[in-house]
């Protein structure tokens, strides 16, 4: 995958402004992004073959990208910008925006409605705020480090859910043309799964997916594999509601990592157990 370019000229270590200054602005910047997608929104958007998708999925972007990117380098002059959203692993060190422009694009192009607007800023490989945009219920989901997850304000917390055989948990697909040994993988661990919980969903995109961990709405989420972008921002806003962030086998989670969990603390063992066999 291409290195992520730098677009700055400036030092993190000397901050323009306060970090829930910059959550605040990151949020009107989404919501602009938001507003342009809920635009394009409506019927099915017909294809034929894989590039008329990937053209249909890159205007989307665009039509996002072109409110975001501005506004983004406006609200934080100094950050980086990351330039492929499905890129995984470490970040050179300061500040970087992680941007999905269209999370659940190709929800959008059916005319479903599991789709957001995201922007992350890291600073040193660690997620600092996080902004999540759902433009057609009108909520936006936030979290500073060291500052809690909130929906439209309101505080998150994660579930109180404390064994597994009564959870609801959920899982995603990282992206089309997985390796076989992830593909594997994936199947496997929903066996194990359908077994062991009361309930697995399984849908794109995996940020909704990590927003109701964080609301205590789904008790826990795993994935194989997976980029920055689509981790990164519900990673800061399960943690940020007391939720534990691992990869599936309980260790520490980066974005190197090749899988991840996210879980209600309760049940956060089990999961581990289960995803392990």
């Amino acid at each position: 995958m291409p290195e992520p370019t730098d677009q700055s000229t400036g030092s993190a270590s000397t901050p323009l402004a306060s970090d829930e200054d910059l959550l605040a602005r990151t949020v009107l910047a989404v919501n602009a992004a938001g507003s342009a997608l809920r635009e394009r929104f409506g019927d099915v958007v017909p294809y034929d073959t894989r590039e008329e998708l990937m053209r249909a999925l890159a205007a989307n972007d665009k039509a996002a990208l072109d409110i975001l990117r501005p506004r983004l380098a406006e609200v934080r002059p100094v950050a980086g910008w990351v330039e492929d959203k499905l890129a995984g692993g470490a970040l050179p060190n300061g500040e970087w925006w992680i941007v999905d422009p269209a999370e659940g694009n190709v929800n959008h192009l059916h005319a479903l409605p599991d789709w957001a607007v995201t922007a992350t800023l890291v600073r040193d490989n660690q997620p600092v705020l996080t902004a999540v945009h759902l433009p057609l219920t009108g909520e936006t989901y936030t979290a500073l480090a060291g500052g809690g997850a909130h929906v439209n304000g309101r505080p998150l917390r994660v579930a109180l859910t404390a064994n597994l055989t009564l959870a609801l948990v959920a899982t995603s697909q990282a992206r089309p043309d997985e390796d076989e040994n992830v593909v594997r993988r994936i199947g496997d661990s929903i066996t194990a799964m359908l077994f062991d919980a009361l309930v697995v969903r399984t849908s794109v995109p995996a940020t909704l997916h990590l927003l109701n961990v964080a609301a205590g709405r789904i008790d826990a989420f795993w994935q194989f594999a997976g980029a920055r972008a689509d981790l990164l921002p519900g990673a800061l806003l399960v943690a940020e509601a007391g939720g534990r962030i691992s990869d599936a086998e309980g260790r520490p989670w980066t974005p190197g990592s090749d899988s991840f969990l996210a879980a209600a603390p309760g049940v956060h063992a089990e999961a581990v157990t289960t995803l392990s066999k």
